[in-house]
């Protein structure tokens, strides 16, 4: 019979499929000696199980609970419901992944009229038992049969206003006595039925709870943004009970093994005493620092720290553990790869490898690419006047403005209409991810650096002031004070994780500065890559910074966005508006010199790196007023009498736009169609480009431009187009007398390029891959109509995995694109080949890139960091993944 139960110890850390990440990590710890309190896991399979068979168990698995149970009993030295020596447990979520806070948790299992009575005798301590109780109604209520939480606290609330403190830990045993009646009142009522006393029927219930707690609304939104797989389910860990909460000779906490935010090496973490675990996470309390415990606890303190070490070196990554003392007696309850922040995660990995734990390519793996766009938000600009406010936690570094919302579904409404959103709350749960998702930042009053708003946050990278006592909120009302100072909902206020400041008002920021152990691991992945990595720029400026970001060179300058400019635009006006090719030519002769200027000041920038330039590619109406615009100001004169000259202009002007307006624009007269039809616009453009690059070669800069025919969808058109072109080129080159080298190529968007790709190759140098529009044509959708309107919803559905304009299509546009790169080099072997839609910066798109053999990608600047560690990760994929010296990091 299929096993789906194994006692800690029986499994180890590379088992996080079958026995999830806590269970596997559980038994790796027992495996290896640290005083871990006994327990089983029951595996992500039954779970798999349960949801297959209409929420059923698999047959043996209630066999193997019970015979576990009897073997947790024996290494306990007690027994489950037992009146005179209990044995308590908790029950936890467990999945592959670690996703803290999402799933439910269950504590003090067991206990029962008879059982407290027995606890009570046994500990000596009736408080310390009736809280146990009153916790385990409260958890079990909520957890299994959906008694709303709010409604137990409001009863805590009002014992504690009625006995006049403020505390849970100042109720006294009676006062807890009356908190169990209501507690079991309120549960009779909205359940109607009395709170169970078999112990095995809510051990079983409490499983059926956590398996079920795996498609929880704020579970399935954290797998969403984390790309975990739904099919992963849950396993479930049944442990003793360690009693944190039995006086101030106990406690709990959470501990890293180095600082989560900065990456430092150092014993960090918080904790409380007389406390449970929850108590900590979910942010109540405000926990002490850890290092305090040197003087609550030495003797656990300098055991804990032993085990700090042993942690490390044994898993050879940062750990996040949790663990409870007691009675002077430590438990560790919990290790698992610690969440950090991206600026943390490169140095943690940069000092790993100096320290001799792990080696570069490991170090490289470690970091998700995607995660870079962490360390490239804004800081705060210190060199302008800032009312700070408040002062919290830094419990996630960057820094953000918006309005304040204190309602997670107000945040998540107003962040949807394009309003820019601080969450803030008396402290987040699990509950209010969609609104943390939807923030620019969050700010808490209560809780601490471990607390679930600081974990959630750093995770996704989004600034976290946290434990900010000084913000009094008030929900009803939905406004905070400070002192006198009022901050009503839609205020604005900015929060700087790092320094954990609220500052009143949108405080300016400025650009983020890039570490050394940034820069250095870099590096390491620039020597591991083969992919080149290019930006897409189209200004100086824009060069400067995809220089400063490592790019090789430029993947797509768009020359369009050169006329976009104020002092342009006329003249671009004049030239569109033009009624023969003569004048035309006229109104180019004034633009010419503009767009050589732009690319002399592009080249030297990227002095001795490929640019690549694109001809022009949308179509003319839109250097022009819009049509609908036009229409109105065009009535309002005649309804106005006004005649004459400005009348005239405006009916000449909507003359030109109804004539060059299309039904499908996307599909019209735009890139080489329009160079074929106008073959004067395109001229000037490759003279510009050369002449620019002749004027540089004198000057002694070196510059590699590479001309881009865009939207050729027939052989014949590049043909034409590469004929009149290549001759304007040899002109400007013989005029200069230089011998600048250039190529000719052509953007593949038009999915018939990637078929006929071969024909294409007789005249293209050159293949860039524009994914945008290749996407666009391939699934026939308009990127601008279809993710306002549908595509979120068929990623809801799971119609389709993801957004295909944020990651490549590998059935469909992949295919095409990997059709077009071997047709291409089957007739011009030396074919380079690249890629220059926004999937140049997406990880999994880089690696596809990678796979069918593509010479560079090419992103904007500022994901070049992002390309270039992606494409590292490429190279360690396709070499049998690296081994991560690890050994967990499966």
């Amino acid at each position: 019979m299929k096993k789906y139960v194994y006692f800690f110890g029986e499994g180890d850390a590379s088992m996080k499929m079958l026995l999830g990440g806590k269970g596997a990590n559980l038994a790796e710890m027992t495996r290896i000696g640290l005083p871990v309190p006994p327990g089983f896991t029951i595996s992500t399979e039954a779970c798999h199980h349960y949801y297959k068979n209409n929420e059923t168990w698999p047959e043996g698995l209630e066999e193997e609970v019970k015979k576990n149970l009897i073997e947790l009993e024996k290494k306990s030295g007690k027994k489950f419901g037992d009146p005179v020596n209990p044995l308590l447990v908790s029950v936890r979520s467990g999945a592959p992944a670690s996703m803290p806070g999402m799933m439910d948790t269950v504590l003090n299992l067991g206990l029962n009229e008879s059982s407290l009575q027995g606890l009570v005798k046994l500990t000596g301590n009736e408080r310390f038992a009736l809280d146990c109780y009153r916790r385990f109604i409260q958890m079990f209520g909520d957890v299994v049969m959906g008694v709303d939480h709010d409604k137990y606290e409001e009863i805590l609330s009002d014992v504690k206003k009625q006995v006049g403190v403020n505390l849970d830990t100042d109720l006294t045993a009676e006062d807890l006595k009356v908190v169990i009646s209501r507690y079991k009142e309120l549960y009779k009522k909205v359940t109607g039925e009395d709170f169970p006393q078999e112990p095995f029927d809510q051990l079983k219930k409490s499983i059926n709870a956590v398996f079920s707690s795996w498609n929880n609304k704020r579970a399935i939104t954290y797998r969403k943004i984390n790309k975990i797989p739904e099919n992963w389910g849950t396993a479930v860990n049944v442990q003793m009970m360690a009693f944190g909460n039995m006086g101030n000779d106990s406690g709990t906490g959470v501990g890293f093994t180095r600082n989560p935010s900065t990456g430092i090496k150092e014993f960090y973490g918080e904790y409380l005493l007389n406390a449970q675990g929850e108590d900590v996470v979910a942010g109540i309390r405000t926990p002490k620092p850890i290092k305090d415990m040197g003087q609550d606890l030495p003797e656990d303190f300098e055991e804990l720290k032993k085990i700090y070490s042993i942690l490390e070196e044994h898993y050879r990554d940062m750990q996040d553990f949790e663990f409870t003392i007691e009675k002077g007696k430590l438990y560790m309850l919990q290790t698992r790869t610690g969440k950090r922040t991206t600026q943390a995660a490169i140095k943690i990995a940069v000092d790993m490898v100096s320290e001799g734990l792990i080696d570069k390519k490991t170090a490289v793996k470690r970091i998700d690419p995607a995660s870079l766009n962490q360390l490239l938000h804004p800081q705060i600009d210190r060199s302008v006047p800032l009312r700070v406010i408040a002062k919290g936690l830094p419990a996630s570094p960057g820094a953000a403005s918006g309005k304040v919302y204190f309602d997670a579904d107000d945040a998540e409404r107003e962040a949807n209409e394009g309003t820019k959103v601080i969450l803030v709350r008396p402290e987040t749960t699990p509950d209010d991810i969609h609104g943390v998702v939807a923030a620019q930042g969050v700010l808490t009053s209560r809780g601490g650096m471990t607390s679930h708003a600081a974990v959630v946050a750093r995770g996704m990278g989004k600034p976290c002031v946290a434990g900010c006592e000084a913000v009094v909120i008030d929900l009803d009302k939905k406004q905070f004070q400070v002192n006198s100072l009022v901050v009503k909902e839609g205020d604005y206020i900015s929060i700087d994780g790092g320094k954990g400041e609220v500052i009143l008002g949108q405080a300016k920021t400025i650009p983020p500065q890039l570490s050394e152990d940034f820069q250095k691991l870099l590096g390491w992945a620039d020597s591991i890559r083969k992919l080149g990595v290019r930006a897409n720029a189209d200004t100086p400026n824009d060069a400067r910074k995809a220089i400063e970001f490592g790019a090789e060179g430029i993947g797509l300058c768009r020359t369009e966005h050169m006329f976009m400019a104020p002092d342009r635009l006329p003249a671009v006006q004049e030239m569109i508006i033009a009624q023969n090719v003569e004048e035309r030519k006229k109104a180019l002769a004034k633009i010419e010199p503009m767009q050589k200027g732009d690319f002399k000041e592009i080249f030297k920038v990227m002095e001795g790196k490929p640019v690549t330039v694109r001809l022009i590619d949308p179509p003319l109406h839109e250097f022009l007023p819009k049509l609908e615009d036009l229409l109105v100001e065009v009535t309002t004169l005649r309804v106005k009498g006004i005649s004459g000259s400005e009348l005239e202009e405006k009916e000449k002007m909507l003359k030109i736009v109804r004539g060059l307006h299309e039904v499908n624009p996307m599909l019209g007269l735009r890139g080489c169609r329009l160079g074929i039809v106008y073959p004067e616009i395109v001229e000037m453009q490759v003279r510009a480009i050369i002449e620019a690059a002749c004027e540089l070669d004198k000057e002694g800069v070196k510059v590699l431009p590479e001309i881009m025919i865009p939207l050729v969808g027939h052989q014949n058109e590049i043909k034409i187009q590469k004929e009149i072109l290549e001759k304007v080129a040899k002109e400007a080159l013989d005029r200069h007398q230089s011998k600048v080298q250039y190529k000719f190529g052509t953007m593949i968007e038009i999915p018939r390029a990637a078929v006929v790709a071969d024909q294409i190759a007789e005249y293209a140098e050159f293949f860039s891959f524009g994914t945008n529009d290749l996407t666009q044509m391939t699934f026939g959708y308009s990127r601008d109509d279809a993710e306002g309107k549908f595509l979120f919803f068929y990623e809801e559905n799971g119609i389709l995995p993801e957004d295909p304009f944020q990651s490549i299509d590998l059935d469909g546009v992949g295919e095409l694109m990997k059709m077009g790169v071997q047709k291409g080099r089957q007739v011009r072997p030396d074919l380079k080949c690249g890629i220059c839609g926004e999937h140049g910066g997406d990880p999994k798109s880089v690696m596809f890139c990678h796979t069918i053999g593509l010479n560079y990608v090419s992103c904007s600047p500022f994901r070049v960091p992002l390309a270039r560690l992606a494409a590292a990760h490429a190279v360690i994929e396709e070499e049998g993944k690296v081994k991560d010296t690890s050994k967990f990091d499966k």
